[in-house]
C-alpha cells in the first residue's frame, strides 16, 4: 500500500513539474538554461551549491555581474532565471530577501536603469536596404525570402521568433492587405493566439504583402513553414529557419548600407517599427496592438526616443 501512495505521489510530482516547463515558451525555456549554466559555472569556481542555493550566494553571483559591465536588465533575468530552475527542481529560493534586493538596488544606482540597447531599423533604412537587395543579390529566392522577411518583420513589429514560427496556414489575403494569425507569442504564453493585420503599402515596392506573395510564388511554399533555409540550385527546403537567422538576415545587408552591424539584431525590425510609427504620429495604443505589447513602458520609451527631435525647445531659437 505504501507503494502505491509513493507510487501515485511520484506521478503527481513528475506532471507537476512538466506542467511547470509548459508553462513558458521553448525559447524562454532555453534562456533560462543558459543563464543558470552560468549560475552554476560560477558556484563551482567559488565553491559553493548551485541547487539548492541560498540568497547570500545569489546576492554574490549578482555583485559578480555587474562587475563585468551586465546590462541590469540582463542581471534581473538572470535573478529570475536561478528562481524559475529551483521551482521546476522542487526547491524553494526567496530572491525577495534583503540581501538580493537591497543589493541589486544599489547595482541599478551604481551602472544605472538606463542603458543603450541596440539601435532600431527605421523605414527609410529599411528602404534603403531593399533598394540594396534588389540590385546585389542574385540568387532569385533568397532575394524574396529575404526582402520579405525584413519588410514584414518590421511592418508587423513582429518578435524573431513569430516571424519565423509563421506557417502558410496562418495567411490569409484579403482585399485590404494580408491577415496573420499568431498562434503563440511571448506575452501569450497559453496559445490564445491573435490576429495581425498588415494593409497594401502605397508603394509596390516596399509593399510587405506584395513582397510575401512573391516569395511564396518563387519558392513554390503552399504549406508548412513561411521562411526557410535553402539548398543549392535555388530551392527552398523543408526547414525552418531559427530565431538566429533573423538576425543573420538583417546584419547581412547592414554594412552594404554603411550601417554598423553591431548597432543592431535582429530585435531592431520590431523596435524600428515602434519607433517610426510613433514618429509618423501614431498613438500608444495602436503601436501596442501591432507590437503586442502588454506593458505601456517599452512603448513609451521608443515614443520618447522619437520625439527626441520633435516640437525640442532649440527649435524656438533656430527660427
Amino acid at each position: 500500500m505504501k507503494y502505491e501512495i509513493s507510487s501515485e505521489l511520484k506521478a503527481l510530482q513528475d506532471q507537476t513539474l512538466e506542467n511547470l516547463k509548459n508553462s513558458k515558451s521553448k525559447n524562454t525555456v532555453r534562456a533560462y538554461k543558459s543563464d543558470f549554466k552560468d549560475f552554476e559555472f560560477f558556484c563551482a569556481k567559488l565553491n559553493m551549491k548551485s541547487l539548492p542555493s541560498d540568497p547570500k550566494v545569489v546576492s554574490l553571483y549578482l555583485t559578480n555581474l555587474s562587475q563585468l559591465s551586465f546590462k541590469t536588465s540582463t542581471i534581473r533575468r538572470r535573478l529570475v532565471s536561478i528562481a524559475t530552475v529551483h521551482k521546476h527542481r522542487g526547491f524553494y529560493i526567496d530572491i525577495k530577501n534583503p540581501i538580493i534586493t537591497e543589493n541589486f538596488l544599489g547595482i541599478k544606482r551604481k551602472i544605472g536603469i538606463y542603458q543603450k540597447g541596440k539601435k532600431p531599423l527605421l523605414y527609410n533604412n529599411i528602404k534603403e536596404i531593399i533598394d540594396v537587395i534588389d540590385i546585389t543579390i542574385v540568387n532569385e529566392l533568397q532575394l524574396h525570402r529575404d526582402k520579405s522577411i525584413l519588410l514584414l518583420g518590421f511592418s508587423g513589429g513582429f518578435r524573431r521568433s513569430e516571424i519565423v514560427s509563421l506557417d502558410y496556414e496562418d495567411l490569409e489575403f484579403v482585399d485590404e492587405g494580408l491577415k496573420i494569425t499568431i498562434k503563440r507569442s511571448k506575452t501569450d504564453q497559453l496559445g490564445a493566439g491573435s490576429v495581425k493585420g498588415i494593409p497594401f503599402s502605397h508603394s509596390e515596392k516596399y509593399c510587405p504583402v506584395k513582397s510575401l506573395k512573391k516569395h511564396l510564388e518563387k519558392s513554390k511554399i503552399t504549406k508548412g513553414p513561411v521562411f526557410r533555409s535553402l539548398l543549392k540550385g535555388s530551392l527552398a527546403s523543408e526547414k525552418r529557419l531559427t530565431d538566429q537567422s533573423i538576425a543573420i538576415v538583417v546584419k547581412k545587408y547592414l554594412e552594404l548600407v554603411g550601417l554598423n552591424k553591431n548597432q543592431y539584431s535582429g530585435h531592431s525590425l520590431r523596435s524600428g517599427f515602434a519607433t517610426s510609427t510613433a514618429a509618423a504620429g501614431a498613438d500608444e495604443r495602436s503601436i501596442m496592438a501591432m507590437t503586442g505589447h502588454k506593458s505601456t513602458e517599452m512603448v513609451r520609451r521608443y515614443i520618447k526616443e522619437s520625439n527626441l527631435f520633435r516640437n525640442n525647445a532649440l527649435d524656438k531659437l533656430n527660427t
